[in-house]
C-alpha cells in the first residue's frame, strides 16, 4: 500500500473551520496513531502523511469535515506533484459560460444558458448542444466577442496563481475548451498557460455565421488532449491533473492522475479524485503539497 497524504484546505479568514478541521482529522489520524499534521499554510491548509490505508479512511475524513466549509483531498505521496496541467475554462479558470455571455448580447440569454445548464449536466450530447446554441447567434456582430471578454470574463480566484506556480515548478499548462478559440487564447495569456486548444467560431468578417469549425472539440477531445500532451512531454496520464466541473470534463478528470471537481454538476463531483467546493483554485496546488511560500506571486 502506497503512502498518502490527507490534507485540507480552509480560508485563512475564517479560522474556526481551521482549528474544527484539524481537530476533526486530527481525531481520524490519532485513531490510526499518526503523529500531529504538518502544516503547509498557517491557518489555511494542513496534512497528515498515512503510511498505508485502510478501507474506511476516506469516508471518515469525509464525515469528519462534512459539515465544515473546508475542501479536502486524500492523494498518493508518490508523483503527487504533477507535471501536465489540464484545465477547463468556462466555471473553472473563468466565472462565466462565455458562450451564454454572448447569447445575452442576442437577446437569447435564458434560452441558450437552459442547454448550457443541461450539457453541463450530462442530459444533452455536447456537440449537438453546441451546434444548437451557436446557430442561434449567426448574425450576431462580431464585436460582441470582444465586449463579453472585456465586460463579463474574469478569471476565478486563484486561477493565475494556481497556473503560474506549476508553471514555475516546471509543469506543463493547458487550457482545454469546448468555448471557443477567441475566448481560451486570451484566457491562457492572462492565466499563464502554455498553450490552449478551443473550437473555432465561423464568421464572414462582420458577424457570425452561426457555424463551428468541425470537428468539434467536447468531451472525447478533452481526453485526447490529456494523452496527447502528456505524450508530448514523456509523462502518463497519472502525471497529469485535469480539473472541470461540467459533464465533459469527465473523461479526462477520470483518466487523470488527479481529477479534481471545481464548483462541479452533481454528476462530475461524485467521480471525481477530490473537489474544491469552497476555496479558490490554489486548493488545487495545496492537494499537490505544495507550500504557501511555493507559490508564484
Amino acid at each position: 500500500m502506497t503512502a498518502h497524504a490527507l490534507v485540507f484546505v480552509a480560508s485563512p479568514e475564517n479560522k474556526p473551520a481551521y482549528r474544527e478541521a484539524l481537530l476533526m482529522l486530527g481525531r481520524v489520524a490519532l485513531n490510526r496513531k499518526l503523529p500531529p499534521p504538518e502544516v503547509l499554510s498557517g491557518w489555511e491548509s494542513a496534512q497528515w502523511i498515512y503510511e498505508r490505508v485502510d478501507g474506511e479512511l476516506r469516508q471518515e475524513a469525509a464525515a469528519a469535515v462534512a459539515e465544515i466549509p473546508v475542501d479536502w483531498a486524500l492523494v498518493p505521496v508518490e508523483g503527487r506533484r504533477k507535471k501536465l496541467l489540464v484545465a477547463d475554462m468556462d466555471s473553472t479558470i473563468i466565472n462565466v459560460e462565455c458562450l451564454d455571455e454572448l447569447a445575452d448580447f442576442a437577446g437569447l440569454k435564458a434560452e441558450i444558458a437552459a442547454i448550457t445548464e443541461r450539457a453541463m449536466r450530462g442530459e444533452l450530447e455536447f456537440e449537438p448542444a453546441l451546434i444548437e446554441r451557436v446557430s442561434k447567434l449567426k448574425g450576431l456582430a462580431l464585436d460582441a466577442l470582444q465586449r463579453t471578454y472585456d465586460e463579463r470574463v474574469r478569471l476565478n480566484p486563484g486561477a493565475a496563481t494556481f497556473v503560474k506556480t506549476m508553471a514555475k515548478h516546471g509543469a506543463r499548462c493547458v487550457l482545454v475548451s469546448g468555448g471557443f478559440t477567441f475566448f481560451t487564447s486570451r484566457v491562457a495569456e492572462s492565466a499563464g498557460f502554455h498553450a490552449n486548444r478551443a473550437n473555432v467560431l465561423l464568421d464572414d468578417g462582420a458577424a457570425l455565421i452561426g457555424e463551428v469549425q468541425a470537428p468539434i472539440l467536447g468531451r472525447a477531445a478533452k481526453l485526447d488532449a490529456l494523452r496527447s500532451e502528456a505524450a508530448a512531454i514523456g509523462a502518463t496520464e497519472q502525471d497529469a491533473l485535469a480539473i472541470g466541473d461540467g459533464a465533459n470534463d469527465l473523461d479526462m478528470i477520470k483518466a487523470a492522475g488527479l481529477g479534481l471537481a471545481y464548483r462541479a454538476k452533481p454528476l462530475v463531483a461524485a467521480e471525481a479524485d477530490a473537489k474544491i467546493d469552497y476555496m479558490s483554485l490554489e486548493a488545487a496546488l495545496f492537494f499537490q503539497g505544495y507550500r504557501r511560500e511555493e507559490f508564484a506571486v
